[in-house]
């Protein structure tokens, strides 16, 4: 069944630094932290944009369980995590396989499972594919964790010689803020998103340069450490560690220009964030944050800006409880080249943002009929953009 809207265009009035002198801000709720202003002008509630931009939504598949990732393989064939801990091979026509077996066990409960993954920049000659679970420990600890293994498809699809290459550390009591996004860098290196496990005990952790808490982690493919990374041969530091301070990043893309790593990650009660990690940088959490805590009041010290710590390229308040992410790039939506795709969660809608360089110039919000968290988009090879939803929907998009 396809279902089709038509987006009206409305015409903007830009100014030289990208802000509207007539579009109001797509977000009119009144913000959660009353008394913060923006480091900079339009860092929070820019102009809305709207394009117009008209598409079908076309379902993929059916029958899936909490979807969670998505990756294209060469052949067409789409693989899928769900979330309770299957991984499904999908055929063009939207046939599921039966679920791929050889992976580890994941700790399926409430934020944790099976999430994100990633195939080796070099599948069409090794086959390797990668994934991020939740990691179960004896003690009733867990953990993030990332495996590769070697795909072999068929009627019975599985993974060969399975490799744990990451263990997130210290290992906590809490089933939330798993991060788990898989971005392979231009040079090969992978980069990992983590969370801060939720608890004050890993929430205080992000900034500890000694664990693997509220990091973005890099390594290289095999699960060894780039000679490059900014902490390595650093007394008290891990050196997987590329940048710290953040929360709980369940979004990243490459700048398709830049080939720079940009992150989405979870505020509380506002405070959603926009970041461009980079080598070695503090983004602050939970030191300097936008918005308020869950049950009310300040944030640590209450303070959204301190000299040595990196502000977001742009944040939500209230939030929009971000999913995954993709640049697009593709040729399908021309108007839509270069905008960055956001999922929303909590706010039930795919966030499309216009930039300009590093600065976000334009919101829209699509989707919002569908009434779905949309947990993660990606653009397909044909330049369509697909999209799951936590209640098990894989759609696309198309002209």
């Amino acid at each position: 069944m396809q279902n089709k809207w038509i987006f009206q265009i409305t015409f903007l009035c830009l100014t030289p630094t990208g802000l509207s002198a007539q579009a109001a801000s797509v977000e009119n709720r009144p913000p959660n932290g009353a008394n913060q202003k923006p480091a900079f002008i339009g860092q929070t509630r820019i102009a809305g944009q709207k394009l117009n931009v008209a598409f079908d939504i076309v379902t993929v598949a059916e029958g899936l369980k909490q979807p969670w990732g998505i990756a294209f393989l060469p052949s067409g064939k789409i693989l899928v995590t769900e979330k309770p801990g299957r991984l499904r091979i999908i055929t063009p026509d939207g046939k599921l396989s039966e679920p791929v077996s050889g992976l580890p066990k994941a700790d399926a409960h409430s934020q944790g499972g099976l999430l994100g993954l990633a195939l080796d920049p070099k599948f069409s000659s090794n086959q390797l594919i990668y994934w991020s679970y939740a990691e179960a420990n004896d003690d009733g600890t867990n953990n993030t964790a990332v495996a590769r293994g070697k795909l072999i498809e068929g009627t019975a699809p599985r993974v060969e010689n399975v490799q744990v290459i990451f263990h997130q550390s210290p290992s906590l009591k809490s089933t939330l803020h798993f991060g788990s996004r898989l971005v392979f860098a231009r040079d090969g290196t992978l980069f990992i998103t983590t969370g801060d496990r939720s608890i004050t005990e890993g929430r205080m952790q992000a900034q500890r340069l000694d664990g693997l808490l509220g990091k973005v982690v890099r390594i290289n493919s095999d699960g060894s450490i780039p000679k490059d990374n900014p902490f390595v041969g650093k007394a008290g530091a891990r050196p997987e560690i590329w940048s710290y301070g953040h929360r709980n990043i369940q979004g990243a893309a490459l700048h398709p220009t830049t080939g720079e790593l940009w992150t989405i990650e979870h505020g509380t009660r506002g405070g959603d964030e926009l970041n461009i990690p980079r080598k070695g940088k503090d983004y602050g959490w939970p030191t300097i944050a936008y918005g308020i805590e869950y049950g009310g009041g300040t944030i640590t010290g209450g303070i959204t800006a301190k000299e040595g710590m990196e502000q977001p390229v742009y944040y939500w308040d209230p939030v929009i409880a971000p999913g995954g992410m993709t640049f697009y790039t593709g040729s399908l939506f021309p108007a839509w080249k270069n905008s960055l795709f956001i999922g929303g969660l909590g706010s039930t809608h795919l966030v499309r943002l216009s930039l300009n360089g590093d600065r976000v110039v334009g919101e829209e919000r699509l989707l919002t009929e569908l009434h779905e968290r949309i947990r993660d988009v990606v653009q397909g090879p044909e330049g369509a953009l697909y999209i799951v939803t936590d209640s098990g929907r894989f759609v696309k998009l198309v002209p």
